[in-house]
């Protein structure tokens, strides 16, 4: 008998991140990955959860027009402040990738690469948001001021983790072991913040859509 209502309602999303986080295994194996390519996909997955942040912060409910409206300027705000933040940190994921003999191949051979495993984080995401935010009701635990907040913790912690990891691994040459344990410990860590994300919302308590002004 399942005892933790949140193991066994989150199951569904959980398998979906695991899978899609075993993506790049598969790269390794057969198309012959580096640590630079990983570290590009996992820097292309804050693009994907800064979307679904932006649906997120969208089905937050609010009441009045001004409330309306100053979830509209959040809104906005985080779009531009996200993405600034992301292209700060993707020219240092640049700069460490420059190493990777694959990436310096050309910008049109890692796209290739990695569309399909960028496609693969998306639906994992998606299936996330629409169990969790939509039918679970996360929406009515949070406001548009928390939840604008969110994704920033999430890419400080997961990807310094990361880039420390691949630090030594790309410049040793990407030998197998070592990418595969970076891909490891990224699924545990991913695991970890995906879990604490969750239970986080459900401990807090519902606030009506006045206090969300």
């Amino acid at each position: 008998m399942i005892t933790n209502p949140f193991q066994s309602k989150d199951r569904v999303s959980l398998i979906t991140l695991i899978i899609a986080n075993l993506v790049p295994i598969v790269g390794v194996i057969v198309a012959g990955w580096d640590a630079g390519m990983i570290v590009l996909l996992y820097w292309s997955e804050n693009l994907i959860v800064g979307f679904y942040n932006v649906l997120k912060m969208a089905r937050v409910p609010v009441e009045g027009a001004r409330a309306k409206h100053k979830k509209g300027g959040l809104i906005a705000f985080f779009c531009v402040h996200y993405g600034l933040f992301c292209v700060g940190h993707g020219v240092f994921v640049v700069l460490l990738a420059s190493f990777s003999p694959m990436v310096q191949e050309g910008v049109m051979r890692v796209i290739g690469q990695l569309i399909w495993p960028f496609l693969g984080l998306t639906v994992s995401h998606g299936i996330s948001f629409v169990q969790n935010f939509i039918i679970r009701k996360e929406y009515a635990s949070t406001t548009v001021e928390r939840q604008m907040g969110r994704p920033y913790g999430r890419i400080v912690l997961l990807h310094v983790a990361i880039l420390f990891a691949a630090m030594p691994t790309v410049l040793l040459g990407s030998p197998m072991p070592l990418v595969v344990l970076l891909v490891v410990g990224k699924i545990f860590v991913d695991l970890w913040l995906h879990g604490r994300s969750h239970r986080d919302l459900f401990a807090g308590k519902t606030e009506s859509p006045e206090t969300r002004e």
